[in-house]
């Protein structure tokens, strides 16, 4: 990587809490695509390149309502940052939280904010007053874009002096107002390749929330790596995702991905997964990211639904059932992408598609990635034994104020958390969370097989595995599950699962322990939160 230019920074929040470098991973910048320029604003090559090509007039967003234009977006953009700048008094390392569903004003603001060289801190809009609070307190924000619709929160959870420039509404400085009288032109702010350029907090699924610090290059890099070895995008896709543009996964497959190949992006405020099927038939998406527990929602329509459009989904956020996997392709014949990211390496690091893919598995290294794995003293273990993944590449965990850094980060090593099982010819097969292991009487017992094996059930739409302290084995399985609303499954419905979890897999491994619930807890992107289902053990 070359030298990089000096930061444009003049608030320098970002530069002081970044964690001490002797505490950062080894960043590889093995492809020739990955050698950036030292000086570098990730929105004028997601946008301005385009338009300065004259491919301004192609489509970029498109919603229900309306279509933006690439030229249609730089031109909001601009007008964004020029109000950000001119009416807030925005200053390069200011940080500015975003609030909103997925829309092309969000998606303005955050091109806005990174053009004028401030930091993009994007929230999921259901978020309440606390934990707005406590993100507005770490990241040290002093300015918010809000959709009107999700403002009251936010309103009770700023202090004094905290300026919020709502949008979509009829307030006389609605941001959408003060931006139509602004020129639709703007001169970037000319940043250094590793100015931060975003704050993305973890999702809190084992409690607080931690925040990561991007690069402007790192943005560029997901798209130079996953996107393009992967997914393989042309002008000629139109993407579709249902995770918010505050979870990583989200903002690279509805902004990241499509943007950096010229691509356009279908945005839906309320996502379901009936509602992404019927925009796959109107709109005829081609390229589709959504979650695990979501496919498996589908699955009922999946054989009536034309899907001819499709050429690639994307699984993410947990785990993929090879049971779901196989659910899937069996409906409709589609392929499911499966891989594994974090929002400390920004997006998915391990993956296969196409004719790559091998069901059960969530790949191997994306190009760019080396991964292996590791014992406890960060020795790679042989192929087939248990051990933590670790990876490292172009992006790499850099928590604010190096919170917990140097657990993620060891070696250089960016250790995921996640137990997996690599086999001779590079695949990597997921087995846990380190915390969701489960030794019961001296077995070595992983959740997500259990769950996969009562996921197998008919009668079963959603199960979550977690150990219970148990004074004779020291912990035993527990499954919660979720049964489908026609489940029969007599008299006895707990013993019928355990028996039929005994058939699939090894009897030692069946849940001793099972709940019915009507719901599992998840985060406000899916994500299961594991950690409550243990507290209620």
């Amino acid at each position: 990587m070359k030298q990089v230019s000096r930061s444009a920074h003049v608030d320098r929040f970002a530069r002081e809490n970044l964690p001490p470098r002797a505490q950062w991973p080894e960043f590889l910048f093995t492809l020739p695509e990955l050698e950036y320029p030292s000086a570098l604003n990730a929105a004028a090559e997601l946008l301005d390149r385009h338009v300065d090509a004259g491919r301004g007039s192609r489509r970029c967003i498109v919603t229900d309502n309306e279509e933006w234009s690439y030229a249609d977006l730089l031109a909001r953009s601009n007008q964004v940052a020029h109000a950000l700048v001119h009416e807030i008094g925005l200053l390069p390392g200011n940080r500015v939280l975003l609030r909103g569903p997925n829309n092309p004003w969000l998606v303005a603001s955050w091109f806005g904010v990174i053009k004028a060289g401030g930091i993009a801190v994007t929230t999921m809009p259901l978020l309440r007053s606390g934990e707005l609070k406590t993100m507005v307190e770490i990241a040290g924000v002093t300015i918010a874009i809000c959709d009107h619709r999700f403002l009251q929160d936010l309103d009770s959870a700023t202090p004094d002096g905290f300026q919020i420039l709502p949008y979509g509404g009829d307030h006389p400085a609605d941001l959408t107002k003060v931006a139509a009288t602004k020129r639709p032109q703007f001169e970037n702010v000319a940043t250094a390749a590793d100015d931060v350029c975003m704050l993305a907090f973890t999702s809190g699924t084992t409690g607080k929330p931690k925040a990561t610090m991007h690069f402007h290059r790192d943005v560029l890099a997901i798209a130079d790596t996953f996107s393009r070895h992967v997914l393989r995008p042309s002008p000629d896709d139109l993407f579709a995702a249902s995770p918010p543009l505050a979870f990583t996964f989200g903002l690279g497959q509805s902004v990241v991905f499509p943007l950096r190949a010229g691509a356009a992006v279908y945005l839906l405020e309320q996502p379901s997964p009936q509602r992404l099927l019927e925009a796959v038939e109107r709109h005829r998406i081609t390229v589709l990211a959504t979650a695990p527990t979501a496919y498996r929602a589908m699955l009922p329509d999946l054989p009536s639904a034309n899907l001819t459009s499709l050429r690639a989904c994307v699984s993410a956020g947990e785990t993929l059932p090879k049971a779901t996997w196989e659910a899937v392709h069996d409906a409709c014949g589609i392929r499911i992408i499966d891989g594994i990211g974090s929002t400390e390496m920004l997006h998915i690091f391990i993956s296969a598609a196409g004719d790559e893919i091998r069901p059960g598995t969530t790949g191997r290294a994306v190009p760019g990635y080396a991964a292996e794995v590791q014992d406890p003293d960060g020795r790679p273990v042989p192929d087939g034994e248990l051990g933590r993944l670790a990876v490292k590449g172009p992006t790499g965990c850099r928590y604010l104020r190096g919170d917990r850094q140097e657990t993620y980060v060891r070696d250089g090593w960016n250790v995921t958390g996640d137990v997996y099982v690599r086999d001779p010819d590079g695949y990597f097969h997921y087995q846990a969370r380190a915390d969701d292991m489960i030794v019961s009487a001296g077995y070595n017992i992983a959740g997500p097989e259990v769950e996969e094996a009562l996921l197998r059930h008919p009668a079963v739409a959603e199960a979550a595995v977690v150990g219970a302290p148990d004074a004779e084995r020291g912990m035993v399985v527990k499954a919660v599950v979720v049964l489908r609303p026609d489940a029969e499954l007599g008299p006895e419905p707990a013993r019928t699962l355990q028996d039929f979890v005994k058939s699939q897999i090894a009897p030692y491994k069946y849940p001793r322990a099972i709940e019915f619930a009507d719901e599992l807890p998840r985060t406000a992107t899916g994500k299961l939160q594991r950690f409550r289902l243990r507290e209620g053990s």
